[in-house]
């Protein structure tokens, strides 16, 4: 064999089998072969030029270009001047003067193109010589060369290093005889600069047998390039922790790491060609097949959705993103995703997430239930709380003693504890909730089931399974219940308070719901300690209250007296539950004269202490009231007791009240007030019926009373005052106290325009005016006391006779008043009181004569008792004298003493008024007073 490069006739390819008809062996060589057979063959490979062929040369001669050659020869260099060749002559004349070369290493990338634009492959085709037969565009683009310069020559030119040379032959040597060679050599580029490219040398024989070499050749430094992407590539989907997937534009895997494999519980070839929904379970892929359509659709990414793991084996959450793959030209490939195991992490989360949760349902549970001091309130309040943030049903079974207010059991509780269910919430609602949460149900239960064992030993329970049915007693309705409502998970724990189990809390989980765990036993736990404070709490005040009650009602009147022209209803409403009792109270206290005094009072403070302070106050008001003293003048005396009715020494008494006093002869109303609110006054209509005792209310026109203010009692610095009025017949007067007219965000005067509204009403009888006021009453209120107090002001009682005379203050007065007297006693029929009220009447005006200047007042009622007044302008009370045997005078008061029933002296208007009583009988005087 020739070596390359020697110029001679190109040997047959040792080993290869000629193509076509073996000649004979020594025959002649057919006419036309020799190297013009290899011109011939290059020729054919010109004929049909490919991608990476040049087109066949112009000329005939396919020789180095030279100055010979012609100007449709290799003059041109395919875009740039040519460069003397290595050894030859000079570029031609005519070649064309483009512009510079592009850098050719790194290699330039056509954007928009392939793979191929990257890592770009230029054929090469040898003779057996080594000679360039074929030089692609390729190759020229890679290294500046133009075919029409290196055609026919050596490849070893190209080569500067004599090795690389030496290296070429022996290549060219070992593909000819075992076709094919591989190697890295430096080729020097048109400007000289050697460019290390991958050469792969391959053996070819055209139709006629004859042999060629084809030269690929590879810019190392890109193929490099290309096997680190794909090492990379490689690292990052087969060794990735994160599952990756690479999905076609049908949503369709093409390629899925180990990784995702093991996470799907499936192997990587079960995957490809198909989608997620006919890989993973159905339940879990319509959120993933929805997201990788909106990522394919609009080509926004995904990042990081975490969603419940789909291999139902395994469980758990996974963290999936997602996002859409172009090539360079920007065609949509498919999307790629990957998948993280983020159970941990979420449970983690979950977890601090949870332990946020259930601190923040305590701070909501614990301002719920801050104010409030009703067991079944705060019972129901625990209910709502739980439901559904922790459970779906949830019940809360108190003691009887804690609902009620009652001491706590000293002994242990067994199966006869009396337990009530006061709060009770649940998800939903049905015959099955009911029959499990009815409200205020009475539970029972036997000593060795669930209840039985947390209420005796204080710990709680977590039930499961078979545990759940011997929550009470066999058979138990509620347990069979909760079965239907699915329930799988029970929490039982003691509400506790100062070391005793008060109560029950339990709390269940039903359908797809997750059981209860440690942590939520022991929140749970934490909740019912709170709680269990907050009902022992209102328990502590509940016995307080009822206590309170119990005082203030027994200081109240037991019974309200119906005195004559006089109809009085009345409602007393204890605070609520959010405040203690207060002092408020209202009396209703006969006066002689058939007058009565209506007194409406209130305490400042609430509890034991105002209750007693109460009690106190109104037996002193009772106690002046009975000495008939002018309105203003109790009110005096009892501010000047304030310091012994004080609740302490170190607290001065603080009430306030209003008093007034009728008298139905003279239809004549005082009223004085110590800071109070002021009464209310309905006038009936001119067109009104006569009023009658239980008759209906025909409403009319109603006004607040102005009076002078006055200080409340012990305070002091501020007189008491009162004012007289004559009222109409049938009026209705109306005390209460502050609790019924005020409210946090209004003023008393809107409180007090309701309340004239509503009794300007008509009405059936003065009790169904009582019922109306108090419905009226505004929810926004502060929850004080109320104290009402109606009363119908009318005359006396029709049968009952009155007689009244004005006579000179000179001394026929005596015996004219005797004679009125008797005669008027005759016309009534009571001779019998005849010569006791002649005697007691002529000593009063006696008295009267002696010392007033003005003239005197007799009248006489008669009821049930004979009732005697005489007046005078005098305002000076009469004193009692007691007269030795030897005075002429001094006798008169002591006989009225000692034959009247009752007697006394009243101011009125500028004077006084002094007054007895005669029973209808035989009343005759001891001898010692005649």
């Amino acid at each position: 064999m020739a070596k390359p490069g020697d110029g001679g006739e190109e040997p047959e390819a040792s080993g290869l089998p000629p193509r076509g008809p073996r000649r004979p062996s020594g025959s002649a060589r057919p006419k036309g072969t020799g190297r013009s057979g290899g011109a011939a063959a290059r020729a054919r490979l010109r004929r049909h030029p490919g991608h990476d062929q040049p087109a066949p040369p112009p000329g005939p001669s396919a020789g180095p270009a030279g100055p010979g050659s012609s100007a449709q020869g290799a003059g041109s260099s395919r875009g740039r001047p040519i460069r003397a060749f290595p050894g030859g002559p000079g570029p031609h004349p005519a070649a064309r003067p483009d512009t510079a070369p592009t850098t050719l290493h790194p290699s330039r990338r056509t954007e928009g193109g392939s793979l191929l634009d990257v890592v770009r492959v230029a054929i090469v085709i040898l003779d057996t010589a080594g000679r360039v037969v074929l030089w692609s565009p390729t190759a020229e683009e890679m290294l500046g060369w133009p075919s029409e310069v290196l055609v026919g020559r050596s490849i070893e030119e190209l080569l500067a290093d004599p090795e690389d040379q030496q290296r070429a032959r022996a290549a060219l040597q070992e593909t000819l005889r075992h076709g094919s060679w591989h190697g890295f050599t430096g080729i020097s580029d048109r400007d000289g600069v050697p460019v290390e490219v991958e050469v792969r040398l391959s053996l070819l024989v055209d139709g006629d047998g004859a042999p060629y070499v084809q030269a690929a050749l590879t810019e190392a430094a890109a193929l490099r390039a290309v096997e680190r992407d794909l090492a990379v590539r490689d690292a990052l989907f087969e060794q990735s922790p994160l599952g990756i997937a690479v999905l076609d534009t049908d949503l369709r895997y093409t390629a899925v790491n180990r990784t995702l494999a093991e996470m799907d519980g499936l192997p990587a070839e079960a995957h490809i060609g198909r989608t997620a929904g006919e890989t993973l379970p159905e339940r879990s892929t319509d959120e993933i097949t929805a997201l990788q359509r909106q990522v394919l659709a609009t080509g926004e990414p995904v990042i990081d959705v975490t969603l419940a793991a789909p291999n139902s084996g395994r469980g758990g959450y996974r963290s999936i993103s997602f996002s859409r793959m172009t090539d360079r030209a920007g065609r949509v490939l498919g999307i790629s995703g990957t998948a993280m195991d983020v159970t941990e992490r979420y449970r983690a989360v979950a977890k601090v997430e949870g332990a946020r949760r259930r601190l923040s349902l305590l701070n909501e549970f614990g301002s719920r239930v801050g104010d409030l001091l009703d067991a079944s309130m705060i019972a129901q309040e625990l209910a709502g709380a739980v439901v559904p943030r922790l459970a779906d049903y949830a019940a809360v079974i108190l003691l009887q003693a804690v609902a009620h207010g009652d001491d706590l059991p000293r002994h242990g509780h067994d199966r006869r504890t009396s337990l009530l269910q006061l709060g009770v919430a649940g998800v939903q609602d049905g015959p099955a909730v009911e029959t499990m949460l009815r409200h205020s149900a009475r539970i029972t239960f036997e000593d060795d089931s669930v209840f039985g064992r947390v209420l005796r030993r204080g710990v709680p329970e977590l039930l499961t399974g078979a545990e759940l049915e011997a929550l009470s007693f066999p058979g138990d309705p509620k347990v069979e219940a909760a079965r239907d409502l699915g329930i799988h998970s029970r929490l039982v724990v003691p509400l506790r308070a100062r070391g005793i189990v008060i109560g029950l809390l339990v709390v269940s989980r039903a359908g797809y719901r997750e059981g209860f765990d440690r942590d939520d036993l022991a929140f749970t736990v934490e909740l019912a300690d709170r709680a269990g404070s907050s009902l022992d709490n209102a328990r502590l005040y509940a016995r307080e209250r009822t206590a309170a009650l119990t005082l203030q009602r027994t200081l109240l009147p037991q019974q309200v007296p119906q005195p004559a022209g006089v109809e009085v209803a009345y409602r007393y409403v204890p605070g609520s539950s959010g405040t203690e009792v207060g002092g408020d109270w209202f009396d209703v206290i006969p006066l002689p004269g058939d007058r009565t005094a209506l007194v409406v009072g209130d305490v400042m403070g609430h509890g034991l202490r105002a209750a007693a302070t109460m009690g106190r106050l109104r037996t002193a008001v009772r106690v002046l009231a009975a000495l008939d003293l002018a309105p203003e003048v109790v009110l005096r005396h009892v501010h000047e007791l304030a310091d012994d009715l004080a609740q302490g020494p170190d607290e001065a008494l603080l009430a306030t009240c209003v008093y007034a006093v009728f008298d139905p002869a003279r239809r004549n109303l005082t009223v004085t007030k110590a800071g109070h609110i002021p009464p209310v006054l309905v006038v009936p209509g001119a067109d009104a019926e006569p009023a009658r005792s239980g008759g209906p209310l025909p409403g009319g026109a109603g006004q607040v009373l102005d009076l002078p203010s006055g200080a409340p009692l012990g305070v002091g610095g501020v007189p008491f005052e009162s004012i007289e009025m004559e009222i109409p017949d049938g009026s209705l007067l109306a005390l209460c106290t502050d609790g019924l007219v005020e409210s946090r965000d209004k003023d008393l005067d809107v409180g007090l325009g309701r309340l004239i509204s509503v009794l300007e009403q008509p009405y059936a009888s003065i009790q169904q005016a009582c019922e109306a006021v108090l419905d009226t009453m505004e929810q926004g209120r502060e929850p004080d006391d109320v104290a009402l107090l109606l009363a119908r002001l009318g005359r006396e009682r029709d049968d009952a006779p009155t007689a009244g005379w004005t006579l000179p203050a000179e001394p026929t007065a005596v015996s004219r008043a005797r004679r009125l007297v008797r005669h008027t006693l005759a016309d009534w029929g009571v001779e019998a009181l005849t010569d006791t009220a002649e005697l007691l009447v002529s000593e009063l005006v006696t008295n009267a004569v002696r010392y007033a200047s003005a003239p005197i007042g007799v009248r006489l009622t008669l009821g049930e008792l004979l009732l005697v007044e005489i007046s005078d302008p005098l305002p000076d009370p009469p004193r009692e004298r007691h007269a030795s045997a030897g005075d002429e005078g001094g006798r008169g008061l002591e006989l009225v003493r000692r034959l009247a029933l009752r007697w006394g002296t009243r101011a009125e208007g500028l004077g006084k008024v002094v007054w007895f009583e005669l029973a209808d009988s035989d009343v005759q005087p001891p001898e010692s007073m005649l």
